[in-house]
């Protein structure tokens, strides 16, 4: 997504029903677009046995559980219209665990599920998304996930998406490697108004 450890998610744009917004705009004066830190340049803090796997059934009550925390909607922004929807939920998460092209992951800590990570496309570009239970922001966990995700993903470049002032999610991708490339803005349901949001990218 920490502060939504989130989840950033950038934001999850499978289940996300506004169309792409316009080109994206390049990054204000004084907001780098130039490569900054080297991939994994932040040593990860490891204190818990971090794992992911493959999305089963029984996760999913703990996903919705998630993603209906007040708090995190508001901070991750891009979210689903209606969070207590469970039949958009159920068929967000069928179409997410069907397609192929769509990777996702449980995300466990000594055996707990804490959230997910997903990879997907978007056009002809590769975009992750994440979410971690509330609880547990601020352990590091969204970066030690994101992190072992992208060490499955064969291919780059990889883009996210995270609201400007999300900055743990913002921090989470900084720490995997990420830059800023540009800005966008759309209609954020978690927070019933347009929202702007950084595009970021991963080449190495």
């Amino acid at each position: 997504m920490r502060h939504v450890d989130h989840r950033a998610r950038g934001r999850d744009r499978p289940d996300a029903t506004r169309p792409p917004g316009p080109a994206v705009r390049p990054p204000p004066h004084g907001v780098p677009a130039v490569p900054g830190p080297a991939r994994r340049a932040y040593p990860l803090r490891v204190t818990a046995d971090l794992r992911l796997r493959p999305v089963r059934d029984d996760d999913l009550p703990e996903f919705y559980r998630h993603q209906s925390d007040p708090e995190a909607i508001r901070m991750a922004a891009f979210t689903a219209d209606d969070p207590d929807d469970r039949r958009a939920f159920a068929a967000h998460w069928h179409r997410v665990r069907t397609d192929p092209e769509i990777v996702s992951r449980t995300v466990t800590v000594d055996g707990r599920v804490v959230g997910y990570v997903l990879a997907f496309p978007v056009g002809k570009q590769t975009e992750v998304s994440y979410w971690i239970d509330r609880q547990h922001w601020g352990r590091g966990y969204a970066t030690r996930a994101l992190d072992n995700l992208l060490r499955e993903l064969p291919q780059r470049p990889v883009h996210a998406r995270a609201a400007k002032d999300n900055l743990g999610s913002l921090a989470v991708l900084r720490k995997c490697g990420f830059v800023i490339r540009g800005e966008d803005h759309g209609y954020a349901a978690g927070r019933g108004r347009d929202v702007e949001e950084y595009v970021l990218e991963l080449t190495a």
